[in-house]
């Protein structure tokens, strides 16, 4: 099965990719070099330090390559549902008791991070809000315990 990635997902993938192939890798074995010159590699923390780097990076564009490869790139823009809610969706939701608002982007596993309100289409947030439109109250289970949110606007557009 090809894991779901949305257009803008993808893009950001490959730029890291595009990173540690022509930025990072060359830095690193630079830095395993220069480390290399000074001697007895035994005792060296330099040279330990960037070989452990130098793996990290390496296998990182692994992923990168085996995750792109693989993955069934989705142009969200183009998609044609309305106000509901399906992968890509960019989802305002509103806490029913608080009316705190919180805007999330529902994506591939492969792009999802947190921090910039992209959520993996597989956690409990993307779950209970897929299939549901603008205007529906949906009950999403929590750690702290199950919350209210009102679907307040889904678009398919920035």
């Amino acid at each position: 099965m090809r894991a779901p990635i949305t257009l803008e997902g993808a893009k950001r993938l490959r730029a890291e990719l595009e990173e540690l192939k022509s930025v990072k890798r060359p830095a690193v074995i630079a830095a395993i070099a220069e480390a290399r010159s000074h001697g007895d590699l035994k005792e060296n923390a330099e040279y330990h330090a960037a070989r452990e780097q130098q793996g990290f990076i390496e296998g990182r564009i692994q992923q990168l390559e085996s995750e792109l490869s693989h993955a069934d790139i989705i142009d969200v823009s183009k998609l044609d549902v309305g106000d509901k809610v399906v992968f890509g969706a960019k989802v305002t939701i509103a806490d029913v008791e608080t009316d705190e608002e919180k805007r999330y982007q529902i994506v591939g596993d492969l792009e999802a991070d947190i921090k910039l309100g992209l959520i993996a289409i597989s956690s409990p947030v993307a779950r209970a809000l897929i299939g549901k439109h603008a205007g529906d109250t949906v009950t999403i289970e929590a750690p702290a315990g199950s919350r209210e949110y009102e679907i307040v606007d889904v678009s398919y557009r920035d």
